[in-house]
């Protein structure tokens, strides 16, 4: 039986990627003298803001795009993503009812995140939210210090996250991971079932019900 449910936010919880990568754009091109394509803003994926930025933006102006970056963020977050996805409040108010966990664990730093949540207004949606880090990939090791500090088998802990390192990080943790592919291009989401077959989810509904039979 599932007892606690941890999920992505970028393309689980909202479609606040494109926004993610336009901020990300208009945030680095004063430092770095041309617009970064989206095949290189997403060589940078897995790490949080700080990562991204670190990755194409010299030392001496990290800061200063990083600080652009959150201004641009923000503004970008009320006209591209002013709500999270339909059904994604009522899929975590059921949960809570049926007394599972709900957790965040996401790539954004801290600061992003916090943006976000406020947006959506889900600042106490979560019982814990772990947020990511400027050199590595965390999410397998968040996944084992939730099932350490909360008691769990790896079988009670289900992961919902949208990209296909989501499996992966799972995997490191023997955690199943239920991929989102409600926001997703079709090549991206057969990419998925290829990785996950049987555990690719369309819509927020599916996934609900799938989580409430198993619950």
């Amino acid at each position: 039986m599932i007892k606690l449910v941890a999920f992505d936010l970028d393309g689980t919880i909202g479609n606040t990627l494109p926004m993610c990568v336009q901020a990300f754009k208009k945030a680095t091109q004063p430092y770095i003298g041309h617009e970064l394509s989206d095949e290189e803003v997403g060589h940078t994926f897995g790490l949080n803001e700080e990562g991204m930025i670190g990755c194409v933006v010299d030392e001496p102006y990290r800061q200063q795009a990083l600080h652009k970056f959150y201004v641009i963020y923000k503004e970008l977050h009320q006209e591209m993503c002013p709500t999270p996805f339909e059904g994604i409040r009522e899929l975590i108010a059921l949960l809570k009812q049926k007394s599972i966990i709900v957790v965040l664990i996401t790539g954004k730093g801290m600061n992003s995140c916090d943006i976000t949540l406020k947006q959506f207004n889900m600042k106490t949606s979560f019982a814990k939210i772990i947020t990511g880090n400027a050199e590595r990939n965390i999410k397998s090791e968040a996944l084992k210090e939730l099932l350490c500090d909360y008691h769990l088998a790896a079988n009670e802990i289900v992961y919902i996250g949208d990209a296909l390192s989501d499996i992966t990080e799972c995997r490191k943790a023997n955690v199943m991971c239920l991929s989102a592919a409600w926001s997703i291009p079709q090549s991206e989401a057969t990419a998925l079932e290829s990785c996950n077959p049987k555990n690719v989810f369309y819509s927020i509904l599916s996934l609900s019900e799938y989580l409430n039979a198993r619950t």
